[in-house]
């Protein structure tokens, strides 16, 4: 087995033997194509009933490597950036995650349509949970690890969650909330210290048996649930399917992407997002390509400009704001040993940044837009003619178009709301609900057109321009943020009488958090830096670190509305010079 780990049991656990000699099958397997799901995609053959990822793409692959049919290379190949070194085969995956299914359903107690948290970071144990969720039926939950015991309680009250897979550093937070949270029965702790309370991941993986076959799921059953931000309340969770995630990114995977079994990509997205599910699971697997991951607990550009010298990556896929800071580097005196195709979206991605890469790189950068509940649905595709500052073009299965507050589709050049076609039939790819917010997600349709939030403009060409949001969620660093979370948190603070919060430029992030605050009177002599930093710390604590407001600006009072409803988008426009 060719791998290499520096934690203690995990480490001889993995390297036994008997671990990866042969592939335990499953009770049956459907004789499902990548021709087929590509078919299903454009919507010239019926999604399938049944479908499991595990058990019809990832075990097929599993076959090909036993006969010969795909190239000899892992499907997973993981660094710790300090020594240690994973690589597994497709065969090697089925193996352990069907070991990793068996601790959900045994010793986890966990059944077949249970939701599981999992806060993890880039470790191997998380795809291993997640292939293993696929296996038993379990319903997937991905968090941050840098959700705060705030976030991380109303995630589990709100999805009811039966069981949770944290990492280490995760635990403290868990246990300040658990006592409030009577649907969770299970906790298992990813690490090779014990924990009271926790089960151990390690010691019950390494008793746990291989033999395992996937839950015959139906393709519209639930498979994940990801937790995203809108302009008021708290986050809403996007239920997907077995078949919107599993099939729904083939074509993703091969003509934005650009993958073959031969290719490995690097996808920096965070495992709490849905971008780690496209880019680091199911698009790549679907095409047997390689993904790769570097643990990189905190980014750093030159950690990232050396593992693209040092390992045969050949697609790179990261946020703009990524892409900025790798600009202000000597770039031409790097020399990236197979880098031949990049990838960005998550957030607007300026001109000058995309010609500084191709001049310093000779390469492009294939921009993506998407969102959580529907996945890729503009993008510059591989051998597009690109059009600097658009997002590409509307890409299959989505018929994309701009429309007007009625439903009514608006001509070339002219702005309005970027929608996706619900006719004739609803795309398999989207997500099912809003779970338990039924209003919500009724509000999504608009007549005949799934309704993005985003506003654009479509020129005569069929190229998408990306105006801004049609809400106020701010999108920094490819992270989505609502306002309403950190003005709730602000709050909080004794100093704090009311606060407006709003998107602000940035040069290296596009946009930042920015808070406009209105301070209470003991606190109206106080030193404004030193009060900032105060309440950016508060922040931080009463929620995810990343929400903190970047920028903090003292006011006397807010702009309002007749009905007293702050009015953000008059702050928005002051921020970024519109009038």
């Amino acid at each position: 087995m060719r791998m290499a780990w520096a934690r203690g049991a995990l480490g001889r656990l993995w390297l036994g033997r008997s671990v990866c000699r042969h592939l335990h099958a499953g009770p049956r397997l459907r004789a499902l194509s990548l021709a087929d799901c590509e078919a299903m995609n454009r919507g010239d053959r019926p999604l399938p009933e049944r479908f499991n990822f595990a058990g019809d793409v990832l075990d097929q692959w599993a076959r090909k490597e036993e006969t010969g049919e795909r190239p000899a290379g892992p499907a997973l190949w993981w660094v710790s950036g300090q020594g240690a070194e994973v690589k597994w085969s497709f065969g090697e995956l089925g193996t352990l995650s069907r070991k990793a299914a068996n601790v959900l359903a045994q010793p986890g107690g966990l059944a077949r349509g249970d939701r599981v948290a999992v806060i993890l970071p880039r470790v191997p144990e998380w795809w291993l949970v997640n292939v293993a969720c696929m296996r038993t039926g379990l319903v997937f939950m991905p968090g941050t690890t840098q959700l705060t015991a705030k976030d991380i309680l109303y995630r589990l009250r709100a999805s009811k969650a039966k069981g949770l897979v944290a990492s280490e550093e995760v635990a403290p937070a868990v246990e300040a909330v658990v006592s409030e949270c009577p649907d969770l029965k299970t906790k298992l702790l990813v690490s090779p210290r014990s924990r009271p309370g926790w089960l151990s991941f390690q010691e019950l993986f390494q008793c746990a048996s291989a033999e395992h076959g996937p839950v015959d799921t139906g393709s519209r059953e639930p498979a994940a649930i990801y937790f995203t931000s809108g302009t008021t309340g708290s986050p809403k969770m996007a239920q997907h399917s077995h078949g919107s995630l599993g099939i729904g990114y083939t074509l993703c995977g091969r003509h934005w992407l650009d993958l073959k079994p031969s290719d490995t990509i690097w996808n920096l997205s965070d495992t709490g997002w849905i971008k780690a599910a496209i880019g680091s699971v199911f698009a790549p697997w679907l095409q047997g390509a390689c993904v790769f991951v570097h643990q990189m607990a905190q980014f750093d550009p030159d950690t990232l400009l050396d593992t693209l010298t040092t390992y045969p990556i050949t697609t790179l896929c990261c946020a703009p704001t990524v892409y900025r800071m790798l600009v202000q580097k000597d770039l031409e005196r790097y020399q990236f040993l197979q880098l031949r195709h990049c990838l960005t979206g998550g957030e607007p991605l300026n001109a000058e940044v995309r010609e500084q890469w191709k001049r310093q790189t000779g390469l492009d950068l294939h921009e993506g837009y998407g969102q959580t509940e529907v996945g890729i649905i503009c993008a510059n595709l591989k051998g597009q003619d690109i059009k600097p500052g658009s997002m590409g073009k509307g890409v299959l299965p989505y018929d994309v178009q701009i429309i007007d507050e009625d439903g009514n589709i608006l001509p070339a050049g002219k702005e309005g709301e970027i929608a996706l076609s619900l006719k004739p039939a609803r795309p398999f790819s989207f997500f099912s609900e809003y779970v338990d917010n039924p209003g919500k997600t009724a509000a999504t349709e608009r007549g005949d057109f799934y309704v993005t939030g985003d506003r654009g403009v479509k020129d005569s060409d069929g190229y998408f321009w990306f105006v801004g949001r049609a809400d106020d969620v701010i999108i920094t660093s490819g992270y989505r943020i609502g306002p309403f979370e950190v003005e709730s948190a602000l709050i909080e603070h004794p100093a704090v009488v009311e606060s407006a919060v709003v998107s602000s430029p940035d040069p290296v992030r596009g946009e930042v958090v920015k808070a406009f605050v209105v301070l209470s009177a003991p606190y109206k002599s106080s030193d404004p830096e030193q009060l900032t930093r105060e309440l950016q710390e508060h922040v931080k604590n009463v929620t995810a670190p990343y929400k903190y407001p970047r920028k903090v600006e003292f006011v006397e009072q807010l702009p309002k509305t007749i009905t007293g409803k702050i009015k953000r988008n008059v702050l928005r426009d002051q921020e970024w010079g519109r009038t």
